[in-house]
């Protein structure tokens, strides 16, 4: 369903999912790439990427402001290693501390 007019959540993965592959072909062995963007689009690429049914997307559950998902990708494909991570592994301190 189009809400308020805006790309249906297939449309956005139709669009979202290619831009992330071709953007993994070009990276380096044992590259990292991120992707920053909405929760909405990043819950629905992940659910294009796994293989997932668009109906069963809801169940990545939503992605908080400040949050990380991690996707590795395997010999059987795409999977997910993280999601709506929030704590970095050590503190972060600035420089007025």
């Amino acid at each position: 369903m189009r809400r308020g007019g805006g790309e249906l959540e297939t449309e956005v993965a139709d669009r979202a999912a290619p831009f992330v592959l071709r953007h993994v072909e070009n990276l380096p062995e044992d590259g990292t790439l991120v992707v920053v963007s909405h929760g909405g689009t990043i819950r629905t690429t992940i659910g294009r990427l796994l293989g997932l049914e668009a109906h069963n997307w809801e169940s990545l559950g939503g992605l908080s402001n400040c949050c990380w998902s991690v996707l590795g990708e395997g010999a059987r494909g795409w999977r997910l290693l993280e999601h709506n991570a929030g704590t970095l592994p050590e503190p972060v301190l600035g420089d007025d501390d």
